[in-house]
């Protein structure tokens, strides 16, 4: 029989024989791992850990601490569902049932039959049921006329629609037990591993996400190989909810939104203006010491300049329309990305290789239209403002200025102490290149320089095929926060392509005409999406330096209301945020209340305060700190911001 080498992620190397799967390649290290193993990568494409190997090979196993582990598991807990559900519900109609970052969902046509979250329990526990038979999940290739007939004695409109988009050859079906569904898996060897269900919400969702077709019911849920990591993550669902930004967005007063407005589109609140200015602030200083230069654009753009950067093309379809003038033929577009702008001002005089880089950075409010049941607080929305900067650069320079944002980036989260991250490499789908533009020779060199800037910043990296943007690679931070969730802020992007699109130049040593690459970064992400997930790290407790309200004056009765006045204006006129409660209501709730403020500071202020020009000083979760002077209080506040910045 031939062998084939298979070669591992450490660089050992084995000989199997032709067909081995990845089954038999985790059996033949060690039965704990095959007892483990979920799924396999073979050339960097997650399979079924049952299909044939039949040539040389990289091969990785992946168990449920893997994200590709974790896929299989959660796809096939999406089929589990749909099983339970045709057992339970008869002449139910199949959407789709992907795998998501956490869980899974199936959207479904109940024909007309009543289904609610009270439903729930008792789907979880048909699946429970199913998954203990322990049926092999089985891969088949199919025709794509034996496809649609299969879907057309069903019944099944959604599945039929989807078959006829897809290519002859490229189509297979998933069954286990008495269940089939059109899948391009992988999957789990069979339904044994999944131990522990929840079902954890109904939603509306319109077919294939467009709102003119039938609104669907979308049942999520999530499941885990032992019963001891879902109940670890209930509880970690129940501290979400307390940390929800939107929750305590609202209670801290610092952002709203208005259907008279318009959806996604966030209306900041003077508390959350604020605190987003700080932010802004503490970027430009740290630009500023970097060397880079601020810009403002307009919001909005004649068509063609999106046409000519291929945003249109690629993105036209999630643009808001066209804005037409009374000029005939004139159509301008809501600025959907800043980068075009930018290109546009390098563009505006002759440039020498002297003086690059040229960095140019924007905090651009741009606008995307995102679906209604897309959006969601202010994490997705329709109007966003990106931290943008583009790094006009030399070849020799690229590497350079490459690790010079990683560290402005590092920077920043050691700031606001997330300690936790990985850093992405988001590199092309080599096996469907047509979906980027430029040649292969720039996208090779693009990625090269970001793969060895991240080396050399000694960053714990991952590394996803596909995940680039349209026209380079990209460096995408991943941060788990307080609670281990884990949000993509950060992005630092090598582009060839726009600076060919765009014609810009500028003339080299050699007094001939070169093309810059440029750079696209933007750290925190967008200020929308930073402040939520800020929100959520911290619970609203944000650091000193940065929260609206650093001290609130508490009067323990109305007579010591001009007293606790003159203490704010004085902590005011020492650059220390100061506020004044007022209320006619006894100490005790004053301080309750402005602790569910998460104001770091309370100042009590009666008669013994105000004769010795004194505040008595209690620190938000640590309790009663003593009496000092006002000067003494702002000393603290200053020598405590100092630390953190």
């Amino acid at each position: 029989m031939a062998t084939i080498h298979i070669t591992f992620p450490d660089g050992n190397k084995r000989e199997y024989p032709q067909g081995t799967t990845g089954l038999d390649i985790a059996r033949s290290i060690s039965e704990r791992l095959a007892a483990d193993a979920l799924a396999v990568s073979v050339n960097g494409e997650v399979r079924d850990l049952t299909r044939p190997i039949d040539s040389d090979a990289n091969v990785a196993i992946h168990r449920w601490d893997d994200a590709q582990g974790k896929h299989a598991f959660w796809h096939t807990s999406a089929h589990l569902l749909a099983q339970a559900l045709e057992a339970m519900y008869p002449g139910i109609k199949l959407g789709i049932g992907p795998a998501i970052e956490n869980g899974f969902y199936y959207d479904i046509d109940f024909a007309g039959q009543p289904f609610t979250e009270a439903d729930l329990p008792k789907v979880e526990a048909k699946m429970l049921e199913l998954a203990r038979e322990k049926y092999a999940v089985e891969r088949t290739d199919v025709s794509k006329d034996e496809a649609l007939k299969t879907y057309t004695a069903k019944g099944d409109p959604y599945k039929v629609e989807l078959i006829s988009n897809l290519t002859d050859g490229t189509i297979t079906f998933y069954k286990q037990g008495d269940f089939t569904d059109l899948c391009r898996g992988p999957h789990l060897p069979t339904t044994a591993p999944i131990k522990a269900i929840k079902l954890t919400s109904v939603a509306g969702a319109y077919w294939r996400g467009d709102e003119k077709n039938k609104m669907l019911t979308r049942i999520y849920g999530i499941s885990f190989p032992q019963k001891k990591l879902l109940d670890e993550y209930l509880v970690l669902m129940e501290e979400a909810k307390k940390r929800d930004h939107r929750k305590i967005g609202k209670e801290l007063e610092l952002f709203a939104f208005s259907q008279n407005v318009g959806q996604g589109l966030p209306l900041w609140l003077p508390r959350g203006a604020q605190l987003r200015e700080r932010l802004e602030q503490f970027l430009r200083k740290v630009q500023k010491q970097h060397g880079y230069e601020q810009v403002i654009t307009p919001h909005i753009g004649q068509k063609e300049l999106y046409i000519t950067s291929g945003h249109w093309a690629k993105y036209g379809a999630d643009s808001f329309r066209p804005v037409t003038t009374p000029q005939e033929g004139e159509e301008f577009l809501l600025k959907p990305m800043n980068c075009p702008h930018h290109c546009e001002i390098y563009r505006l005089k002759p440039r020498s290789y002297k003086d690059l880089p040229v960095r140019l950075a924007e905090f651009g409010t741009v606008y995307r239209y995102e679906q209604s049941g897309e959006l969601h607080g202010l994490t997705r929305v329709r109007s966003f403002t990106q931290d943008d900067a583009h790094i006009f650069c030399r070849p020799d320079q690229l590497k350079e200025e490459f690790v010079k944002v990683i560290d402005i980036v590092l920077y920043i989260f050691k700031t606001l102490k997330f300690s936790e991250y990985t850093a992405q490499i988001s590199l092309r789908d080599p096996n469907n290149t047509t979906k980027y533009i430029g040649t292969d020779e720039n996208w090779e060199k693009a990625e090269r320089a970001i793969i060895e800037a991240a080396t050399e910043r000694g960053l714990k990296t991952t590394t996803e095929l596909g995940e680039a943007a349209f026209y380079g690679p990209k460096l995408d931070f991943m941060v788990k926060d307080a609670i281990g969730r884990k949000w993509q802020l950060g992005t630092i992007q090598v582009d060839y392509n726009l600076p060919e699109r765009f014609q810009l130049e500028y003339i080299g040593a050699d007094d001939k005409r070169h093309r810059p690459i440029m750079i696209h970064r933007a750290p925190f992400g967008s200020m929308e999406r930073f402040v939520a997930v800020l929100i959520e790290h911290t619970g609203g407790k944000f650091p000193l330096w940065l929260t609206p309200d650093q001290a609130v004056v508490l009067p323990i009765s109305e007579k010591y209301n001009d007293y606790a006045k003159q203490v704010v204006e004085q902590l005011n006129q020492a650059d220390v945020r100061a506020i004044i409660d007022e209320r006619n209501e006894k100490i005790g709730k004053k301080i309750r209340d402005n602790e569910l403020k998460r104001i770091p500071y309370l100042l009590i202020v009666g008669e013994k305060e105000q004769e010795a020009g004194l505040v008595a000083v209690r620190q938000q979760g640590e309790g009663d700190k003593g009496q000092m002077t006002i000067a003494d209080f702002a000393q603290l506040i200053k020598t405590e911001v100092d630390k953190l910045l």
